[in-house]
């Protein structure tokens, strides 16, 4: 038995929706998915869908920090502690997120450890 989100039905409602809200574009980028296939299909959009293997790259890396977020969220009962927490992480992963990539060891040491001093100040 399919799964009722991921089918042929889930997917044309979705896509009704979509071209009901946002209207007509030209072309629609989705995944491999054999359902959005067919979804299409049936509503005579065949010919705009575009599927390769990076073409929805763009789109799901849009995501990425929601999906951070949401990740550690999974544990919360209630919506009310979940944006408590929500508000106070997305300040406090800005302020600890350094990018190590981007300079040489040093610098991100110093850096690292006046973000932990102000912290601290903070804290106190």
């Amino acid at each position: 038995m399919a799964n009722a989100r991921t089918g042929k039905a889930a997917a044309l409602t979705f896509m009704k929706n979509a071209l009901k809200r946002h209207g007509a574009p030209e072309t629609i980028t989705t995944d491999g998915l054999r359902s959005y296939g067919a979804a299409m299909t049936e509503l005579g959009n065949r010919a705009k869908r575009k599927v390769g293997r990076w073409a929805n790259n763009r789109v799901e890396n849009s995501h990425l920090p929601f999906r951070r977020r949401e990740r550690a969220m999974q544990r919360f009962r209630r919506m009310k502690s979940l944006q408590k927490f929500a508000s106070v992480h997305a300040s406090l992963s800005n302020h600890f997120s350094l990018e190590r990539h981007l300079v040489d060891r040093q610098t991100y040491r110093e850096r690292r450890s006046a973000a932990l001093a102000e912290w601290q100040s903070l804290v106190s």
